[in-house]
């Protein structure tokens, strides 16, 4: 089949490169020359497990091209699918201007019937406005279909892959069959299209969000409750999980959920409620909590130095909202740093990954470490943001000979307390008492 993507960021170069590999031959459209010309010889401009090879392989094997050629794009394929940004408006509302052009790029170069999939993040209603703008210039035949996409930051080639499920909002069992023979690659083992409205196609990707941040702002409150009631959150963890009503998935506590989905979707979700005017009480305090969260992590680290942070050296271990990823949009490292800084401390940062883009956003306010034991010479205490793999089980007596002072404050949970109790450090995480 051959298909058009249009936008070549995280969501549309992953759905681009995997559609190639699965034989379509895929034209992958983006207004920025630079990243065009980057991608044309195989460099991905961001981090993410196994991507980069896959657009080597399916550039080399001619099924996966790039261009800024809008109009070429669109009159060489038969599914054209949507995938640029909607970031958040000052009222926490989805911007869709992007996507709104696209739609008046797309009926300006129809010159025969298509499919024009949404795969961007909508608001309800969106996939039917662009259905009416492309109309207003255009009396080619064509259908629109929402195919909002589920792929977790670090492990999106495999999502796309093997998906456990693909959702597709058509207003037409024929579209669907065709949305439905573009995926049967990725489940030859089980059906796994959901073939549903396209209204409820466009709400369903908000609500799974707005679910799994609801996941981990509770637990998050029930890890501060755990701190003054004297139990331990990893305990009442175990407990819960082990209920298969509620299951193991997002109920790690930490220092609050980030990235560029979470806290945009939540919000926008927020906002579209407000719209049709239904009230989404959960959902705002949903947001209420990830916010306080850091800002909770932060009193832990202030309280304990007094308030006396100037001329303090903080190691930093982890920038990216996750792991396996190179994203600091809306990580909660970025508040935590911001706050040693004002606060007068010195900070010196680690990141397996995201360091440059660290860079670029701290640009000389902060060290920048080779290692993450370098980042600890010195230091008066050590502060975990990210739970990558390289942090969990590091050198502790390493760590006491390097660092100043003996103090960790860890985000994620990803020691235990006794243990480094005995080797001399003190410890606060979440939801364990101290």
């Amino acid at each position: 089949m051959n298909i058009s993507v249009i936008g070549t960021g995280y969501v549309g170069l992953v759905t681009g490169a995997c559609l190639a590999g699965s034989g379509n031959k895929v034209i992958c459209v983006d207004i920025d020359n630079e990243k065009i010309n980057k991608l044309k010889q195989g460099q991905v401009t961001f981090y993410e497990p196994g991507l980069e090879d896959i657009v080597k392989k399916n550039i080399k094997e001619e099924r996966l091209h790039f261009t800024t050629d809008f109009d070429y794009a669109i009159k060489n394929s038969k599914v054209v699918l949507i995938a640029v940004g909607t970031p958040p408006n000052a009222d926490g509302s989805a911007d869709t201007s992007a996507v709104i052009e696209v739609a008046k790029s797309i009926g300006g170069s129809l010159d025969d019937y298509k499919v024009i999939v949404t795969k961007s993040t909508v608001p309800v209603g969106t996939t039917e406005m662009i259905r009416d703008e492309i109309k207003k210039v255009s009396n080619i035949n064509f259908d629109v279909a929402s195919n909002p996409e589920f792929l977790k930051e670090g492990a999106a080639v495999e999502d796309f892959m093997k998906p456990d499920r693909v959702l597709i909002g058509v207003e037409n069992e024929a579209t669907g069959q065709i949305l439905k023979e573009l995926y049967a690659p990725f489940m030859r083992s089980s059906d796994r299209a959901l073939v549903v409205s396209i209204r409820s196609s466009e709400l369903a990707k908000y609500t799974a969000n707005a679910m799994l941040a609801t996941r981990i702002s509770f637990m998050n409150e029930i890890a501060n409750l755990c701190e003054v009631v004297g139990a331990n959150i990893s305990e009442v963890r175990n407990a819960i999980g082990s209920d298969d009503r509620i299951g193991r998935h997002f109920l790690f506590p930490g220092i609050g959920y980030g990235g560029s989905c979470f806290p945009k979707d939540v919000k926008a979700l927020i906002n579209i409620g407000s719209e049709f005017d239904s009230e989404l009480h959960v959902c705002r305090a949903t947001d209420e909590v990830n916010t306080k969260q850091r800002e909770r992590f932060w009193k832990k680290i202030k309280n304990y130095f007094e308030d006396k942070l100037e001329g303090k050296k903080i190691s930093v271990w982890g920038i990216s909202f996750k792991p396996k990823t190179d994203d600091i949009r809306e990580a909660p490292s970025l508040f935590i740093i911001e706050k040693l800084l004002s606060a007068g401390a010195s900070v010196t940062v680690h990141d397996p990954v995201a360091i440059d883009n660290a860079r670029v956003h701290f640009g000389d306010k902060v060290n920048y470490a080779e290692s993450n034991y370098s980042a600890c010479d010195g230091a008066d205490a050590l502060v975990i943001n990210t739970e990558w793999n390289e942090y969990r089980q590091p050198d502790f007596l390493k760590i006491t000979k390097l660092m100043r002072g003996n103090v960790i404050f860890d985000g994620r949970n990803l020691y235990k307390p006794a243990k480094l109790k005995e080797i001399g450090l003190k410890y606060f995480g979440v939801g364990i008492g101290n």
